[in-house]
């Protein structure tokens, strides 16, 4: 049986004191792209908000959270300040209370 699943939403906040050529630099020095997402955890989407930075759902097992936050940690602070929100889909709810007004 699949382990249960839950939808994680990353702000990448931009530090505006920095280029992005520099943020690039960090996230090159620390692998970035290499440790995130980890093994076993889904990237969902994956946005770029202008002037805030970059939105990433994860869809992840509650067994991975930690290996979230540590590659994060690890590999993000420095080139971003960083916001981590449990999210679920809305979408279904939404479409029946439209359906039903």
């Amino acid at each position: 049986m699949e382990e249960e699943r839950v939808k994680l939403t990353i702000f990448l906040k931009h530090d505006h004191h920095m280029t992005l050529s520099q943020i690039d630099e960090k996230l090159k020095a620390s692998n970035f792209f290499k440790v995130f997402p980890p093994e076993g955890v889904e990237v969902v989407s994956w946005y770029v908000m202008m002037g805030i930075g970059q939105v990433v759902t994860l869809s992840v097992p509650p067994s991975k959270v930690r290996a979230v936050n540590l590659a994060i940690e690890g590999a993000a602070w420095g080139a971003f300040d960083t916001e981590f929100y449990l999210t679920y889909d809305f979408m279904e709810v939404w479409k029946k209370k439209k359906e039903a007004s």
